[in-house]
């Protein structure tokens, strides 16, 4: 097969990125891979999903900006030349490093011409957005190789990388990745849940379905295999080395051979800690004099030589509660509304989240957004007042877009500090009466920003709010989107700062 052509990778992610339907994107890529040999599928497949198989090389916006060569005006890169570029850039460490990057990022870029030179750009800089994600990716692996995509999609949460798996695809087929399984030691896509706007619809959707508290830390995925244990992110990070005392935990239990799916939560006296605390906490290894992580699970895919994985979530709880013990997230099995609502409340009370609702006879399906699994948070609502919107730009071209919202100072009436923005939520009606509403009140304009005098009222749906320098109120809003309109409210009726903050604290 002849190389693959780096101009190749490019035009196709041009044609994905001006494609706007899903089996168009598809055929795009299934062409590409088809031309593409099993050894550069890995290469290719990073490439065209913004993830490079060499990870993080060191090279960010700041490289570029002072990056001073001229552009090729023929293309002669193949993406074998690229990636052995970014293999050697990865590489380099220690003194002068810096520079030493910035020489051979210089060195490929002046063998670039100019569309491939701003395509390696974005891919580096983490702007990929050409529509190329993981779902269309699989489907295209399938396309291409000749191979029912659920054996594409198998492979890839038992192996967790879609590069690997293209090229496992490609250059073996069918057997090939049925045969992929779990490996102890080897990080594998976490199952997701859909959402359901209460525990009774939920439950009425499932029948008898596992009621798990659902706690607002950071999911971990661990692995052991006799005295070695490894931990990873909800995106397969290795942070084994950061949390010893998870590690020893873990040798604690009475398995040889364990994967576990798990929150790591953050408490501070009795109580959960907020997820920004525990998100910092963790973010320094767990050093915090404020904020104890400790760890709980809710699932588990393999125990001793066995992968139960594919086993009902009945008999993978009897597993989990006879290997883990109390560190088995609390909930119970019923198929009672009632029943199972009572005990969302009690998870509420104990200043938990929510609760995950799963369908008690369902497998782990390993990287999926299944509706087996549904998650289930009371919404909160806030009344802010408008302070002012951006235009839009894209579809919202001509539109006052992003709102910015404030909460009502204490103590007064007519005082109001920024807590956050948002633009979610809004219909084009919503869009077009937004606009001419602001625009009448309009006070001044600075940049894309209309600042508008605060008069009207909206309902905002948040997850959350959390401590934040960012905004003047010192607060910050978690998925924010716009409910409704309040016509009937003054701003003198808006949400304090301070029951803004005991909202987070609820939360």
């Amino acid at each position: 097969m002849v190389p693959l052509t780096f101009a190749a990778v490019v035009a196709t992610a041009e044609k994905v990125a001006g494609a706007s339907a899903r089996n168009d994107k598809v055929a795009l890529l299934a062409a590409l891979l088809s031309a593409t040999s099993p050894a550069e599928a890995p290469i290719v497949v990073g490439l065209l999903t913004g993830e490079i198989r060499q990870g993080r090389i060191g090279v960010g916006w700041a490289a570029f900006r002072d990056l001073d060569v001229a552009s090729s005006s023929t293309s002669s890169l193949l993406v074998g030349d690229v990636d052995q570029a970014m293999s050697v850039i990865a590489a380099v460490t220690g003194a002068g490093s810096k520079a030493e990057r910035a020489r051979l990022l210089g060195a490929v870029m002046s063998h670039a011409t100019a569309l491939e030179g701003q395509f390696l750009r974005t891919v580096l800089t983490g702007g990929l957005r050409q529509g190329a994600l993981d779902g269309v990716m699989v489907t295209a692996i399938a396309k291409a190789a000749s191979v029912p995509v659920g054996l594409v999609r198998r492979a890839l949460m038992m192996n967790g990388n879609l590069g690997v798996t293209a090229e496992i695809a490609l250059a073996f087929g069918r057997d090939a990745l049925d045969a992929v399984g779990l490996e102890v030691g080897r990080a594998v896509q976490p199952m997701l849940a859909a959402t359901s706007a209460s525990i009774s619809e939920a439950i009425a959707e499932m029948g008898m379905a596992s009621v798990q508290a659902k706690l607002d830390g950071i999911r971990l995925q661990v692995h052991r295999l006799g005295s070695e244990v490894w931990l990873y992110t909800r995106n397969l990070h290795d942070v084994t080395d950061r949390f010893p005392g998870v590690c020893e935990l873990v040798l604690s239990f009475t398995a040889d051979s364990l994967v576990l799916d798990g929150e790591l939560i953050g408490v501070a006296g009795e109580s959960p800690a907020m997820f920004q605390d525990t998100a910092s906490t963790f973010q320094s290894g767990g050093n915090s004099e404020r904020v104890e992580l400790g760890v709980s699970f809710f699932d588990i895919l393999h125990r001793d030589g066995v992968d139960v994985i594919d086993l009902a979530l009945s008999d993978r709880l009897t597993h989990l509660d006879e290997v883990v013990g109390a560190h088995a997230i609390s909930g119970i099995v019923t198929d009672d509304p009632g029943e199972a609502d009572a005990f969302g409340e009690s998870v509420l009370d104990a200043g938990h989240e929510g609760v995950m609702v799963k369908a008690i006879d369902s497998p782990y399906t390993a990287g999926r957004r299944g509706k087996t699994w549904r998650k289930v948070k009371p919404v909160h609502t806030v009344d802010l007042v408008v302070l002012g919107a951006e235009w839009g730009h894209g579809r919202r071209t001509g539109t006052l877009s992003n709102l910015h919202l404030g909460a009502r100072r204490d103590g007064t009436v007519d005082e109001f500090v920024m807590v956050g923005k948002t633009f979610k939520g809004l219909t084009n009606e919503l869009l077009e009466w937004q606009t001419s509403q602001l625009l009448e009140r309009r006070v001044s304009e600075v940049g894309i920003t209309v600042f508008v005098r605060p008069e009207l009222v909206v309902e905002i749906a948040i997850d959350g709010v959390q401590r934040s320098t960012t905004y003047p109120g010192g607060l910050a809003l978690r998925f924010a989107r716009v409910k409704q309109y309040r016509l009937d409210k003054g701003p003198n009726e808006v949400t304090t700062l301070s029951d803004l903050a005991a909202a987070g604290d609820r939360s």
